[in-house]
């Protein structure tokens, strides 16, 4: 297994801390997830399809469904 170390300013390396206690996870485990997931080539290539795809049928399921939902629009829909 190989070693990397990173530096990262005081603001990113909180927000991991953030994400990684919200996850259940130690900084390091959550890291280490993050960085493999972003190494993966599949990930990767499922992102493209699926730009690809929402960009030629984007307008026919927005036709279909109704616009995506806002951030804020969903977090109030979720708390109700």
């Amino acid at each position: 297994m190989k070693q990397l170390n990173v530096r990262l300013d005081d603001e990113a390396h909180k927000a991991l801390e953030e994400r990684a206690e919200a996850a259940g996870m130690s900084l390091t485990d959550y890291a280490r997830k993050v960085l493999a997931e972003e190494a993966d080539e599949r990930r990767e290539r499922f992102l493209t399809a699926a730009a690809h795809f929402s960009q030629g049928w984007g307008e026919a399921f927005e036709a279909e469904f109704g616009p995506y939902p806002s951030a804020g629009r969903a977090k109030s829909a979720s708390a109700a």
